[in-house]
């Protein structure tokens, strides 16, 4: 078993050595390098670590979810565009989805460690999603990628619960330098964990954010009720006027109430199609759908194919 600092120096020699294979795409009629996942790995997680180096990485996108941890020191995240850098002080964590335009970079002579736990896109909607199904903006972060390719989005976030995050992701490195046939295993509730805790800090930052704190209650009562909410249930439960939250939701999400209650309904009933055993039907009756047509076609609408085709899709990554 390997100490911290000979289990992130192992692990920031191997980083050096992954061969990642390059695949050139067109966006808006530019040219760029596509990262796919390195080769001849058959792991579903992989944590590199960036240690004590002068980082200047090429502007590239990928086909995976990387989750960026600042360790210690600062770093340099190019994001989203080739002149778009964003400070990663110690204690930051950068999420970037599929396709995210990224590059490390470094200056020279400055101590830093970044760890990175990279999560193939397939295996994360499969078996990770579900952990973070109640924060809306952040389950639609991870889920829209699957249905549509080239999106750019990432998330920056300055951890709060420091101690936490550093204790898990620490626990990772370990395992990881350290790999055993049941390793993979060990990492999943490893970054289950680390995705609620992230998730905690993501409540947390929006809360803070522009969105009032009434708006976020709003949508979070709407979470937690969308099989029989209504509208006039909402403004009766935080007492105000129905035109009123109706006004106020769209004015501080982008989204009319409608659109709210169906994405809430559609994350439910993804998790319910893939991770339990009850029927189409009874899901119809979860969700509050009167139907079983109207929910065919919400679902048709929003995820582009009816219900049983989805879950053997599914299946099949």
């Amino acid at each position: 078993m390997h100490d911290m600092k000979t289990a992130l120096e192992k692990l920031s020699a191997e980083t050096d050595r992954l061969k990642f294979p390059l695949l050139q795409i067109e966006k808006d009629g530019a040219a760029y390098d596509k990262q796919k996942w390195p080769v001849d790995c058959t792991d579903k997680i992989i944590v590199c670590v960036y240690k004590d180096q002068l980082l200047c990485e090429t502007f590239h996108r990928s086909d995976y979810f990387f989750f960026d941890f600042s360790y210690r020191g600062t770093y340099y995240a190019v994001s989203d565009r080739a002149d778009h850098v964003i400070t990663m002080n110690e204690n930051a964590c950068y999420i970037g989805q599929p396709f995210n335009g990224y590059a490390r970079r470094t200056e020279d002579g400055k101590d830093s460690t970044v760890i990175s736990v990279l999560i193939r896109k397939d295996v994360f909607v499969k078996e990770f999603i579900s952990a973070i199904s109640n924060d809306f903006s952040l389950f639609h972060f991870f889920l829209d990628p699957e249905k549509d390719p080239c999106l750019d989005g990432y998330i920056h976030l300055h951890i709060q619960d420091k101690n936490a995050v550093r204790t898990v992701l620490e626990m990772m490195v370990l395992e990881y330098a350290d790999r055993r046939a049941d390793t993979q295993s060990v990492l999943k509730p490893m970054m289950l964990t680390l995705l609620m805790l992230i998730s905690r800090e993501y409540r947390q930052s929006m809360r803070k954010g522009p969105q009032s704190p009434i708006t976020y209650k709003i949508i979070e009562y709407i979470n937690e009720n969308f099989g029989s909410v209504r509208l006039k249930d909402v403004a009766k439960h935080f007492s105000y006027h129905p035109n009123y939250i109706s006004a106020l939701i769209r004015k501080e999400t982008g989204r009319t109430f409608s659109e709210l209650l169906k994405e809430s309904r559609m994350r439910s009933a993804k998790i319910l199609l893939l991770d339990s055993n009850l029927s189409v039907e009874e899901i119809v009756a979860k969700l509050g759908y009167k139907n079983s047509s109207s929910f065919y076609k919400a679902f048709r609408d929003y995820f582009g194919v009816p219900p049983r085709e989805y879950k053997e899709y599914i299946k099949k990554v």
